[in-house]
């Protein structure tokens, strides 16, 4: 059986909602092993007079849970 768990991640990058998204699943796969998905939440620009200047989404990631070797789910197998 596999249990995963979700965490929410904001990332921003000055070219594009693409890179934001990318930047964000390479930052949390840096600490963060068997991440399996990501779900874009939410998507925002911050403006500087008149123009782009960022681009942030706001992401909910999936990544496995590895088990524990003491656990008692892990016991009863």
């Amino acid at each position: 059986m596999s249990v995963a768990k979700v965490i929410e991640i904001i990332s921003g990058s000055k070219k594009s909602f693409e890179d934001a998204v990318n930047e964000g699943l390479a930052r949390a796969t840096d600490s963060v092993s068997d991440v399996t998905g990501a779900w874009i939440k939410d998507q925002r620009v911050i403006v500087a007079n008149g123009k782009v200047v960022e681009y942030r989404v706001v992401m909910k990631v999936t990544f496995l849970v590895k088990p524990s070797t003491t656990s008692k789910a892990t016991k009863k197998r």
